[in-house]
């Protein structure tokens, strides 16, 4: 009985979990209801049925909370509000993890020097490989120095870039 449980309980965990990335793309995971939670009648003991009654439960919640008008039905608009709604959370979630490690200060708030300090951390920690290897690429004649065509040509790449929204491997935009 208790392995049927544990094995009911992973596979609850499991489910909204892929939900949440099916539903987002990216979503981060969601955690494991707490026993209490899934325990609807407070026996001690969790059933199937208690699991898919609490999945049922949080399903209806995030519904209507992405129901904005109270219509009983998800617009467009609804659904991207929702999703730039948790684009924003994330975003300062990081952002405020990043003031948290660059102020060295402790305000709060990040000065310039404070910038740049975590710039070259960040470039040390890549080394200057990746910078020489790009300048070699442009530099096409060799000459060790970037002619006026050779940096226009970096300009217009770098542009184009930018206009296609291009976003490498880990996310971050031009490093393919």
């Amino acid at each position: 009985m208790k392995t049927t449980l544990l094995v009911a309980a992973i596979a609850a965990g499991i489910t909204l979990a892929a939900t949440a990335q099916a539903r987002e793309g990216h979503a981060q995971r969601m955690e494991m209801p707490a026993f209490e939670d899934l325990d609807l009648n407070s026996d001690g003991e969790v059933t199937a049925e208690e699991i898919q009654g609490a999945m049922q439960a949080q399903a209806a919640a995030r519904f209507a909370q992405a129901d904005t008008n109270g219509d009983g039905a998800l617009s467009a608009e609804e659904m991207v509000a929702r999703a730039e709604g948790e684009r924003q959370e994330r975003m300062a979630s990081r952002i405020a993890e990043r003031i948290g490690k660059a102020d060295t200060n402790g305000d709060g708030l990040l000065q310039a020097d404070e910038m740049t300090a975590m710039a070259e951390e960040r470039a040390e920690g890549r080394g200057t490989r990746g910078a020489e290897r790009m300048f070699n690429r442009f530099d096409t004649d060799e000459s060790g120095s970037l002619s006026a065509e050779e940096f226009a040509e970096v300009q217009a790449r770098m542009e184009e870039r930018g206009a296609r929204g291009e976003h490498g491997h880990d996310g971050r935009r031009g490093n393919n």
